[in-house]
């Protein structure tokens, strides 16, 4: 990986679903592998057990009302993301004990490596910036969501 490479990279739109209908956290990464099946050709069900098997190993709910599951898998030759915005919070057990509307999906290659933390990092870099947050916490339409992602990850860059 690149790194110059920033969140777009990551993300086609897509890859935005606003708003994820989910009433729990298992629910919405049900959804959210779903969705990643479409986009990577991969098998929902190794997607969703990849996505709950991280979560095992504890929360990827970072606080602030976000979240950033990962998994890797094998079939997959680059790194790619899915952005999520909630209808309503769903519980998450995140760290600060606060429920996530915010959820960025990070598949990765089996041997990702530094470059799947690296893309980690970027991601929770610009959704850490309060500003990003305001305004996809404001917007319900997906394609609004990606440009006001894709403006963040330019200026991050």
């Amino acid at each position: 990986m690149d790194w110059r490479m920033t969140l777009i990279d990551l993300l086609t739109p897509a890859a935005v679903i606003s708003p994820l209908r989910a009433n729990s956290k298992k629910q919405a990464l049900h959804e959210l592998a779903q969705h990643a099946a479409l986009l990577t050709g991969l098998p929902e069900r190794e997607l969703f057990e990849a996505l709950l098997q991280r979560e095992r190993l504890g929360s990827t709910g970072i606080g602030d009302g976000i979240a950033i599951p990962h998994g890797r898998m094998l079939g997959i030759d680059r790194l790619v993301g899915l952005f999520a915005r909630a209808e309503k919070p769903i519980e998450f057990e995140a760290l600060d004990g606060q429920p996530v509307d915010i959820i960025f999906v990070l598949i990765a290659p089996e041997g990702a490596g530094a470059d799947h933390l690296k893309a980690l990092a970027r991601v929770a870099r610009v959704l850490r910036n309060q500003s990003v947050l305001d305004q996809v916490r404001h917007t319900r339409d997906p394609e609004a969501i990606y440009a006001i992602l894709a403006e963040s990850a330019a200026k991050a860059a």
